[in-house]
């Protein structure tokens, strides 16, 4: 059945078993190797084997135990790197093993698990996860999220709810019409933290688990998942976790992931349209987002490339929800090989084989720039991403793009911009440099940096 459609892993999937793992606190249990070390009761494992999960990534095989004792978790990972069901197998394995059941006698819902994220679609694959891991059983995921009816979110929700996935405003909408209650939650998963504080949800967040009847923090298990970890999160996993919770770190935290191929390309604002045709002209039929700053922009590039026979079709916050997800599946389904997207797409989209991901507009933040070209290279996939640089207005990022970047060693700059402010950071932050393909390694060895920098075909 199409519920258990899975990704394909690719080439460096065995890769993660080298990643980097960091696990902070009192007594974190023990990480398992496999998926039959989890202890999953019989359907969920059915339904993991259905899903084409082979063994667990290394954020699942950390994740699934410490959530599975009963602990709270900050996590960072990097995006694409199996989070989601990371926490989803614990929370629905304890479900199963506890009996729950869905009851659709009751005028108000007592789900025992709140799962948050920031975008509609965000939620929407989380909620499609959480359906096809409890396919055949008795537990019962719902999801709301703005752009629905709200009488028909109501009774969706009304037909039995023991895992309720939302964005924060339609959560605190639905429980504060009293069709949602708090008495029984056990679990408050908040995925993509750091997302929801950019998107000015915090606010909501503090209303959420101070709403009438929320269990406080003590009598709850609480997991946070966050690419990055700011100040600001670090706050806001003081406040929601208790004391004892385990901060786990995979990977680089708030590093771009290695299967990415960036390169940068030096632009002015005036000549990015005709870069842009030249670089999806040399992608042919392969799954592209382009990412702009405005809403504008991106129904002004995706209707640009149309003009130009490159099937494109865009999505942005002032779409109808319809529109949004008609756009996504017909991207999804390849009729629209070119995804135009605002950073409403940036977060946690998880689409199967997108080869490439192009910064039209580079973002204000290294940590959105991170996320954007996380949409590519996942589950040991290899992807590419390409930035436009304007130095008349990304000078600012680049000190970040050199940090980030001095982590990986797929990087390029192609050789016309040798001179460009980008250049001069990277010399000045004393990496190794190929121009060429000849090192310079004077630079030097003594700082351990292995960045590679080439010309590049563009």
């Amino acid at each position: 059945t199409s519920i258990f459609s899975h990704y394909a892993t690719g080439i460096n999937f065995d890769k993660y078993d080298d990643i980097l793992v960091d696990v902070s606190g009192s007594n974190p249990p023990k990480a398992i190797m496999t998926f039959d070390e989890a202890g999953l009761c019989e359907s969920l494992r059915k339904n993991v084997t259905k899903s084409g999960y082979v063994k667990p990534t290394p954020v699942q095989k950390h994740g699934i135990p410490i959530i599975s004792a009963g602990r709270d978790l900050m996590a960072c990972a990097q995006t694409g790197s199996g989070k989601t069901a990371a926490f989803l197998l614990p929370i629905l394995q304890r479900l199963m093993v506890d009996g729950v059941a869905a009851s659709k006698f009751s005028e108000v819902q007592e789900p025992e698990a709140i799962i948050v994220a920031p975008t509609r679609e965000l939620i929407n694959q989380i909620y499609l996860e959480a359906r096809k891991f409890a396919y055949g059983t008795c537990v019962r995921p719902v999801v709301v999220y703005g752009g629905i009816n709200t009488g028909y979110t109501i009774r969706e929700v009304l037909k039995g709810c023991n895992v309720l996935c939302g964005t924060p405003g339609r959560l605190l909408d639905i429980i504060g019409r009293g069709k949602v209650g708090l008495s029984k939650l056990r679990y408050l998963v908040l995925d993509e933290a750091d997302r929801m504080l950019d998107m000015g949800f915090e606010p909501d967040m503090r209303k959420l688990v101070g709403s009438p009847g929320m269990p406080s923090k003590e009598d709850r298990q609480t997991l946070m998942f966050s690419a990055t970890y700011p100040e600001d999160i670090q706050r806001m996993a003081a406040d929601f976790l208790k004391v004892d919770y385990i901060f786990l770190a995979v990977g680089v935290v708030g590093g771009a992931c290695s299967d990415v191929e960036q390169t940068i390309i030096q632009v002015d604002q005036y000549s990015k349209r005709d870069q842009l045709l030249e670089v999806l002209k040399s992608t042919g039929n392969e799954r592209t987002m382009v990412f702009v700053e405005t809403k504008r922009s991106a129904d002004f590039i995706a209707t640009f490339l149309c003009q130009e026979k490159i099937s494109t079709t865009s999505i942005h916050g002032d779409r109808e929800q319809r529109e949004r997800e008609k756009a996504l599946s017909d991207f999804r389904l390849g009729q629209c090989p070119v995804l135009v997207a605002t950073s409403v797409a940036a977060r946690g989209l998880d689409i199967e084989q997108v080869q490439h991901v192009v910064n039209f507009d580079l973002p204000s933040s290294i940590d959105e720039y991170v996320h954007r070209i996380g949409r590519t290279g996942r589950c040991g996939n290899t992807g590419r991403a390409v930035s436009f640089f304007n130095p008349e207005s990304d000078t600012p990022l680049a000190r970040s793009l050199v940090k980030v970047l001095s982590g990986v060693c797929n990087f390029h700059i192609p050789s016309k911009t040798l001179n460009s402010s980008i250049y001069s950071l990277i010399m000045q932050s004393y990496l190794i440099v190929h121009i060429h393909n000849v090192p310079i390694k004077s630079l030097c060895m003594k700082h351990g940096y292995k960045l590679g920098f080439y010309p590049h075909k563009y």
